[in-house]
C-alpha cells in the first residue's frame, strides 16, 4: 500500500479590474512537505485574456507569471525569495496581495504523487 501525503495548493489567477473581482485562472502552485515537492503550472489564454481585458499587455502579464516559477524553483536567480526554504516559498506565493496577480486560498489534500496532483489539478482548474 502506498503512503498518501498531505499537499496544499492554490490556484493563481489573472484579475484584471481588482474591483470588479473578476478573474481567469492562468496557474496552480502545489506544495508538500513530506516529498520535498514545490511545483507551479502556468498557462495564459490569449483568448480570455483579450475577452476580459483587452488593455492589457499580454507580454508583460507572462513576465511577471514567470516570477512564480522562478520563485518555486529557487536558487539564487530567484532572488531572496527564492532563497527561502519550500515551504517559505510557498507562503510568500500564496500570501494575500491586491495586484493584478493573486493566488486563491490555499486547499489541502492527499496524495501519493505530487507531481502527478499538480498535473491533474491544473487540467481541472486552470485548462
Amino acid at each position: 500500500m502506498q503512503t498518501k501525503y498531505l499537499y496544499e495548493y492554490a490556484v493563481i489567477r489573472l484579475v484584471p479590474k481588482v474591483e470588479r473581482e473578476e478573474f481567469i485562472n492562468v496557474g496552480l502552485i502545489l506544495y508538500c512537505a513530506k516529498q520535498k515537492f514545490l511545483g507551479v503550472k502556468i498557462q495564459l489564454s490569449s483568448t480570455k485574456l483579450h475577452c476580459l481585458a483587452p488593455e492589457l499587455e499580454e507580454a508583460e502579464i507572462k513576465i511577471n507569471l514567470s516570477s512564480f516559477e522562478k520563485i518555486a524553483h529557487g536558487g539564487i536567480n530567484a532572488g531572496p525569495i527564492g532563497q527561502l526554504d519550500l515551504a517559505g516559498r510557498f507562503r510568500w506565493l500564496t500570501a494575500t496581495r491586491s495586484t493584478i496577480l493573486q493566488c486563491s486560498k490555499v486547499h489541502s489534500g492527499l496524495s501519493d504523487n505530487p507531481a502527478q496532483c499538480l498535473d491533474r489539478l491544473f487540467s481541472e482548474m486552470v485548462l
